[in-house]
């Protein structure tokens, strides 16, 4: 395990470094208190994840971020004091994988940053338990889909891009963040093609295309899944 963190406070470096070595014993963090210097890290070091403070006195971290996109898809999560939502959403649509509000625990980081390595290992996730919840179940192990109990076929970019809303539920992800994870980064513009393996998405889960409740329209934002109510 490798990491890069990109902040220029020495103690949020020193404690974002403890908490990897806490939970990976062999986990090398190396740290940069410029955007510029982070950005020469990341070409060199090729990170598995990258930590990024969105204020920096060089430059602002949502300029870093856009930077490190031209180049790498290192899974990439903000920190911020600020939480405001419009630079969440600025960060998540230029493809940062979460964000983290400071201060933070390092319990919160630790499970942020196992669930960003877990989302984008693929599938199928080697011990992840099934998803249950009211009339919908996935077995990602099997690679199953059910509602109602009764199985249900989906494309395999169906099935992944569902795959990808469990994963981040309750979380609002942007039209871009969708069409990277599932299709590519040549499919960045694609929102057509997103709407309509939504819209088939919905139709074969059953929620309403008019009303959805699972799979809910974020307005100018994306999609976000929501976890249907158990009877």
């Amino acid at each position: 395990m490798k990491v890069v963190v990109i902040d220029d406070s020495p103690d949020v470096a020193e404690v974002v470094s403890l908490c990897f070595q806490l939970r990976w014993s062999g986990a090398t963090v190396v740290s940069a208190s410029e955007g510029a210097r982070g950005l020469e890290l990341i070409e060199t070091e090729n990170p598995d994840v990258t930590i990024l403070d969105i204020g920096l006195p060089d430059m602002d971290g949502i300029q870093v971020l856009r930077q490190i996109r031209r180049f790498s898809q290192v899974p990439v999560i903000m920190l911020t004091v600020r939480g405001e939502d419009a630079d969440i959403a600025r960060c998540l649509e230029l493809g940062a994988d979460d964000y983290i509000v400071k201060p933070f625990s390092h319990i919160e980081l630790l499970a942020r940053v196992q669930a960003v390595l877990r989302r984008v290992q693929g599938l199928p996730v080697t011990g992840e338990r099934p998803f249950v919840s009211g009339k919908l179940s996935v077995d990602f192990a099997r690679n199953e889909v059910r509602v109602e109990g009764k199985p249900v076929k989906l494309t395999s970019t169906e099935y992944k891009l569902l795959c990808h809303l469990i994963r981040n539920e309750g979380r609002p992800l942007t039209h871009e963040n969708l069409l990277r994870k599932v299709w590519g980064e040549t499919y960045i513009d694609a929102r057509d093609l997103l709407r309509v393996h939504i819209q088939h998405l919905r139709q074969k889960l059953g929620d309403g295309v008019k009303s959805p409740t699972i799979i809910v329209t974020e307005h100018r934002i994306g999609y976000k899944f929501v976890r249907p109510a158990n009877p």
